[in-house]
């Protein structure tokens, strides 16, 4: 039957293969430790007999002993994962093939299955002890051509007879992605504004000044899997230095501000490196620096129009006024729904990302010679629509673009969220990697280094490499050094009322329910009885088990009990108190900006304001983007208006809201970057005074381990990209964490 990802049969070895192992497999370390010279007399025949009828299986006992024991001091590193992969695949090919055998007795039919099923909790032990393997564990997992030489190589050694077809390792091409997919076409629009622009211009002059050969010479790093050693440059940070790229001084005299505006220095550095030729950044400056407006210069120093802008829905009118702003010459438009309004005609076109799938039939026709994503770990999820459409536009724009040169800008304050692999999008967008390999340009840069991944070396350089392809990452503390303190104070609260005990309950039955799953794994595994009883240490692999287990049923279990609606509990129960401290802090400081993630807390902070007689205005997710506007134009500008009640994903990026210095989190996020987001919507520069925002915490729930977990992952940030050694947090999620966090406490009660 055949396997997806190496894209083979296992027929190719025939039954009678098997007796021919028996050479290359009788020395073979089994999964007892012992060798097939062992003295044990009739068992250790009756294991070459089994070795013979699957000669693989103590090759693979072997190799996932190498890499659990890899595992257990440390992240798994790619060639590791490599391995992973494949013995995960041929035990999936070894066990349907002995079931498929008619012919076998089945006694051996049991035992060798029960070797394969060793092998495999082997595999799921060291999956949940580095959760980033776990998807290499799925039947349709992409696979690398040295994944495919390695199984290659493996079954050889076991003897097996292959055919021409798995001899030679072959990569094809995959087939370009459509830029409007099928099951889209019905949605496709095209404004009449465009068809006036399309037939003003038919079409585009070709350039091919930047064709690639269609054969590249081979090279010393083409048999490496280079994207697992990019990811652990980062992850292993830089011992001070920021990830940012060298940049040219700045002008002495500001040629490019518009009269009665002034560049600052490091937004003067960014915009010259692209007059001097540089077009593809990620410009990771922290929030609050002014990302926008280097962008739409840079746009007008490289000539990048017609620019495309991808942005949230949130910030499309703020775009359209900052190109007044700063390039008064130039128009933009911004795409409404189905366009009946855009200007097609105009310099830079904006879309929000939720409208784009109707527009993708003539966006890619237009000629753009730029684009820019803003808040760009928006598409981090590879395999998202959103992040498709993104991509395949990207590439339509790279390859139409006269020169084949165009202007490729990813803005965002917070690339990483959960781990270092979220860089992988962004890359992608600018064109530094194509699929799971490094684009030309930077297989040359890391080829030029002379090192491979086998060099320690090897990994300084290669985040050297990567950053000089584009990366720009400027901290407020470096650039902005009049920007006032920013102070997060946390703001413990008592639920001592009947919700607040039945949220305590539902903890607890919570954790005495994942203990009891736990129970049952310990239950059906006697061999260790040792390391895992009532009264010993509990198993960390087996806690991370069940934690995932329970955060996958919670994420498709509805209206069920779960992690996530007992945070919501917390949150409504938090809400009166939340908002009461809100306005106190009003009559003491003056405006507030109020942030919470689901609307009936909103709605209930409101009623409170209401009866204070507070003024509010509401920043929610339902809302059209003049009205929006409105109340951001009426918090900034009226004195009236003392509270700005906003939710943590629709206000949390792109807003200036620095009329207050004050915020309040009356609920926490999942992430540390949408809480820095929320925060840096006051913390940005032309901020007077210093900003202070409050969180509010339940004591003695869950919340108080959320917001730890919260902060230890500031760290993955710090580490990749500003130079810190600061400790990274587990890669694992802050919901995963909190489970396993409610699982260990029932340990604890007596």
């Amino acid at each position: 039957m055949p396997y997806s990802g190496f894209g083979q049969s296992s027929g190719g070895r025939s039954a009678g293969s098997r007796s021919s192992g028996g050479r290359s497999t009788g020395r073979a370390t089994t999964r007892g430790g012992s060798s097939g010279r062992s003295s044990r007399g009739q068992g250790n025949r009756q294991s070459s007999r089994h070795d013979d009828a699957a000669p693989i299986i103590p090759i693979l006992a072997r190799k996932v002993r190498e890499v659990e024991a890899k595992a257990q001091k440390g992240k798994v590193g790619p060639t590791n994962r490599t391995k992973f992969q494949v013995i995960a695949f041929l035990v999936r090919e070894e066990r349907a093939k002995v079931k498929a055998d008619q012919e076998m007795d089945p006694a051996i039919r049991t035992e060798l299955l029960k070797r394969l099923d060793g092998v495999a909790t082997i595999l799921a032990k060291t999956a949940a002890r580095d959760t980033s393997l776990i998807t290499l564990l799925e039947a349709d997992a992409a696979t690398t051509p040295v994944a495919q030489k390695l199984r290659r190589d493996w079954l050889l050694e076991s003897g097996a007879e292959l055919s021409p077809d798995e001899l030679i390792i072959t990569t094809t091409k995959p087939a370009p992605a459509e830029v409007v997919p099928p099951e889209l076409a019905q949605r496709q629009v095209i404004p009449q504004s465009v068809k006036a622009r399309q037939l003003a211009n038919p079409f585009l002059p070709p350039d091919f000044s930047k064709v690639q050969p269609t054969e590249a010479p081979r090279r010393r790093l083409d048999s490496w899997e280079l994207m697992g050693p990019l990811y652990k440059a980062f992850e292993m940070g830089s011992g001070g230095s920021v990830a940012s790229m060298e940049l040219p001084e700045a002008p002495k005299l500001d040629r490019i501000s518009p009269p009665g505006r002034e560049v600052m220095k490091h937004q003067a550095r960014f915009v010259e490196s692209v007059r001097l030729g540089h077009r593809s950044f990620l410009l990771a400056d922290e929030p609050g620096l002014g990302k926008t407006a280097q962008s739409v210069l840079a746009a007008s120093v490289a000539d990048a129009y017609p620019l495309l802008a991808v942005v949230p829905n949130v910030v499309k009118m703020n775009w359209a006024r900052e190109v007044e702003r700063w390039t008064p010459n130039r128009r933009a438009t911004v795409i409404h729904g189905d366009g009946a309004t855009l200007d097609a005609f105009a310099d830079i076109v904006v879309v929000n990302y939720e409208v784009l799938d109707r527009h993708l039939a003539w966006l890619g026709t237009l000629g753009f010679r730029g684009m820019v994503v803003d808040e760009a770990h928006f598409i981090k999820n590879l395999h998202s629509q959103r992040s498709q459409h993104v991509l395949n536009l990207a590439n339509r724009i790279r390859s139409n673009t006269p020169g084949g040169d165009p202007l490729m800008l990813a803005l965002t304050g917070t690339p990483l969220i959960n781990d270092v692999e979220d860089f992988n999008a962004i890359w992608q967008f600018l064109g530094w990697v194509k699929g799971d390999r490094p684009s030309p340009e930077l297989m040359e840069r890391l080829e030029e280094t002379g090192l491979t991944p086998a060099d320690h070396g090897f990994y300084p350089a290669a985040r050297t490499a990567v950053i000089d392809m584009g990366i720009v990452r400027r901290r407020k503390t470096d650039v902005a050094k009049d920007l006032p303190d920013k102070l997060v104070a946390d703001l413990p609260v008592e639920l001592d009322d009947e919700v607040g005990r039945s949220i305590r309950q539902a903890e607890r039955e919570l954790g005495d329910r994942l203990r009891a799953r736990y129970d049952r794994i310990i239950e059906a595994r006697p061999d260790r009885p040792d390391r895992i009883t009532r009264f010993g240490e509990p198993d960390e692999d087996i806690m991370r088990l069940v934690a995932q287990g329970e955060l996958d049923e919670a994420k498709g279990s509805g209206g069920a009990e779960n992690v996530f609606t007992m945070v919501r509990k917390i949150g409504q129960a938090k809400a009166g108190l939340a908002a009461d401290y809100t306005a106190q802090l009003v009559r003491s400081v003056g405006k507030v900006v109020f942030f919470a993630k689901h609307i009936d807390v909103m709605d209930t902070a409101e009623r409170v304001f209401a009866e204070r007689g507070l003024k509010t205005v509401s920043i929610r997710g339902d809302q059209t983007t003049p009205v929006r506007q409105n109340a951001i134009d009426a918090f900034n500008g009226d004195p009236d208006v003392q509270v700005a009640v906003c939710s943590l994903t629709a206000a949390g990026v792109g807003l200036n809201l620095q009329a207050a210095s004050n915020v309040v989190l009356a609920e926490l996020s999942w992430t540390a970057a949408e809480q820095t987001q929320a925060i840096d919507r006051v913390h940005r520069i032309g901020q007077g005074e210093p900003v202070t925002a409050w969180r509010i915490i339940a004591a003695h729930t869950i919340d108080t381990k959320i917001a730890e977990l919260i902060d230890s992952k500031q760290g993955l940030a710090a580490r990749a990209l500003d130079g810190s050694d600061q400790d990274v947090a587990s890669s694992d999620s802050v919901q995963l964490n909190a489970l396993i966090h409610l699982l260990r406490s029932s340990f604890e009660v007596i």
